[in-house]
């Protein structure tokens, strides 16, 4: 096995052209799985975090005919001790609405908090970017959206109709951008005694949560569903609720995994040919190691470690360069403001995967001259020359 690999060693030496082919073959289908895998790993992280990273994973609704949660502190507990891995709790009251300004109207969700608790999942401090919560009573913070159109600002005051005709004259205390159009132009958000005064009801008619693993919100859902003893609750996940979103998802990963498994055939039989030639190139010396006693095992052995070797360095080089791509990338390709317009999402695990299959396909790509190398007939190949 030494004499194989001292062998091959001299054979990647001599045919250096050959060597820093196959070796910028396999650096280049490294990179381009590091930097496609890492691009829509970044994408789909982010366009997850866009839209559900802020809002609720879970949610439980009433189905009775009030639509409201009768104990939703006992609910609240019972959800509690479900499942570990739920980190986020808020009970939640909301009713639709019309808000008057100039000689138009539009349509509102008013939504009640115990604003300590949606703070957790809806980053109302992080996402007001001017003034305070609405901590008193007859105090709203509106959407950006909303705050434009409307021509309101800090200190107005904002007329809303609710559903059974009564008339609330309520002060804005604060502007929030939640970075979704369609909340910032019709959430108008209260803590939840304004909100039971503004729509007639004493209690919550939804408690929305968060999950460590967004992904698993499945399967802690029919948990937290198993929990409640009350019956007429619902319970809904992001996943039910977003179809369209997981499957352009799986779309993306499916375009990205047919793509790398393409690039990693080119690669494969780039290195098969290349070797198949060197076969051919090196038959004569092959034929007099056979003569002078070589075993056909350790003759195939040859070329199994050039495949090796080859894939180790290309998988090191490819690192390298998909690393470096990412990074040039992340700082050329930006926003306006100067952010990504991807974020990079870098992955060791996968990063390490790709360069383990990358040198397992080597190797296995060297089989084949590998094994054309153990039929040779060294008689044959010396009388032939």
């Amino acid at each position: 096995m030494r004499l194989s690999l001292e062998i091959a060693l001299r054979f990647l030496k001599s045919g250096k052209n050959q060597t820093m082919l196959i070796i910028l073959g396999i650096t280049v289908g490294v990179a381009v799985q590091i930097f496609l895998g890492a691009l829509i790993d970044g994408l789909q992280i982010d366009l997850i975090n866009t839209t559900i990273g802020s809002s609720s994973h879970i949610t439980i609704t009433s189905e009775n005919d009030e639509k409201i949660i009768k104990d939703y502190e006992r609910a609240i507990y019972e959800t509690k001790i479900s499942n570990d891995d739920i980190i986020n709790i808020s009970p939640a009251l909301d009713g639709p609405a019309l808000v008057a300004y100039d000689d138009e109207t539009a349509s509102i969700l008013i939504r009640g908090f115990i604003l300590e608790d949606a703070n957790n999942i809806y980053k109302f401090n992080t996402n007001l970017y001017e003034g305070v919560l609405p901590y008193n009573t007859n105090e709203v913070i509106i959407g950006k959206e909303l705050a434009i159109k409307s021509n309101k600002r800090i200190g107005d005051r904002i007329r809303i109709t609710t559903a059974s005709g009564d008339l609330f004259q309520l002060k804005i205390t604060g502007l929030f951008d939640l970075g979704t159009s369609t909340l910032n132009d019709t959430w108008v958000v209260t803590n939840l005694e304004t909100a039971e005064n503004l729509l007639s009801i004493v209690g919550i008619n939804s408690i929305e949560m968060q999950v460590k693993e967004v992904f698993s919100a499945v399967d802690i859902s029919e948990q937290v569903d198993y929990a409640l003893s009350e019956e007429d609750l619902k319970v809904e996940n992001w996943q039910d609720l977003n179809v369209s979103l997981l499957t352009g998802l799986n779309a993306q990963s499916i375009s990205s995994y047919m793509i790398q498994g393409f690039v990693l055939v080119a690669v494969l039989l780039g290195i098969s040919s290349v070797l198949a030639v060197s076969v051919v190139q090196r038959s004569k010396q092959i034929g007099i190691l056979k003569a002078m006693g070589i075993q056909d095992r350790d003759a195939s052995l040859i070329f199994v470690f050039q495949g090796l070797m080859l894939g180790i360095i290309g998988a090191i080089f490819g690192i390298a360069i998909g690393i470096g791509l990412l990074f040039l990338f992340s700082i050329f390709v930006v926003n306006p403001d100067g952010t990504p317009i991807v974020p990079v999402y870098i992955n060791p695990i996968f990063i390490i995967a790709s360069a383990i299959v990358a040198v397992i396909s080597a190797t296995l790509a060297s089989l084949i001259p590998a094994r054309t190398t153990s039929r040779l007939d060294p008689i044959e190949v010396i009388r032939n020359g």
